[in-house]
């Protein structure tokens, strides 16, 4: 009888445990075809150029990307790479998208705080001086850094991709907070928040409200500014970020695969050689 208790007790927590997981589980990433996927892929520079137009004039107002320099943006592989400068810090397109943007500096002769144009050499500057400002001005929640989220975050662009195209009004019988926003790929739990019928609905809520609109960046290329698009180029952009010599790692690993190879051949070949008049 003990046993039998225990076991149903079992069974309820179990079932419990599945429907807190059900009402947890956002909704899948829509699985999209990228040009740097498998393993000679590559990134599409035009892409990645205008990924950085709609984090630089969009994102960048609350998203930090403090593990990326301005020079990053003209090593090979990256959104202004240009074989003319293999040093990218001589590029003279990254030196003057980084002079457009000011960045906090110490006077070497007063030490007082200055504001001055930024250098390849430095890093995308924060948009909040501390974490307190970054709270004051976002509800109490600190907009994440941007420099890895796209390995941060199980779907990676896809992801990325989705979360930014899948803004929707609640469901009747969800109630949220005002300056709160539900999306089904976002993962919350719902459940203190559904008064409704039936299953409690995929996603959660954020504080970031929908960032882009159609036409809210133009791109130089002349390629349409929906918000698809625009989601696309940036989720393709934080791959990038996220992993800025990932051509480099994929043609040394084909260099590799092909000298194994080789050399698979040759100790084959002599180890024919070597034992051919050898009875075995």
């Amino acid at each position: 009888m003990l046993r039998k208790g225990i076991a149903l007790a079992a069974l309820g927590l179990a079932l419990l445990a599945g429907s807190a997981q059900a009402a947890t589980h956002p909704k899948e990433p829509e699985k999209l075809q990228w040009s740097f996927e498998g393993p000679f892929g590559k990134f599409d520079q035009a892409q990645l150029q205008r990924g950085y137009k709609v984090y630089r004039e969009v994102c960048s107002s609350c998203h930090a990307m403090s593990q990326v320099y301005f020079r990053n943006l003209g090593q090979k592989g990256g959104p202004f790479y240009d074989s003319k400068y293999p040093n990218p810090n001589d590029n003279p397109y990254v030196k003057a998208l980084a002079a457009d943007i000011q960045v906090g500096d110490i006077d070497s002769e007063t030490g007082d705080p200055i504001q001055r144009p930024a250098t390849s050499a430095d890093h995308f500057p924060s948009p909040f001086p501390n974490e307190a400002a970054a709270r004051g001005a976002n509800g109490g929640a600190i907009p994440p850094d941007l420099s890895y989220i796209s390995k941060a975050r199980e779907g990676g662009p896809d992801y990325i991709y989705s979360l930014l195209i899948g803004y929707v009004n609640p469901p009747a019988g969800l109630t949220i907070q005002p300056g709160q926003h539900y999306n089904p790929y976002f993962p919350g739990d719902l459940t203190a928040s559904w008064t409704g019928k039936g299953h409690v609905p995929q996603g959660g809520v954020l504080a970031m409200p929908p960032p882009l609109s159609p036409d809210r960046v133009t791109f130089d290329d002349g390629t349409r500014s929906t918000v698809a698009q625009q989601s696309r180029d940036v989720a393709a952009f934080l791959a990038w970020a996220a992993e800025p010599k990932m051509e480099e790692r994929k043609s040394f690993g084909l260099a590799a695969m092909i000298y194994l190879l080789i050399l698979t051949g040759l100790v084959y070949a002599s180890y024919r050689r070597i034992w051919r008049n050898v009875a075995h």
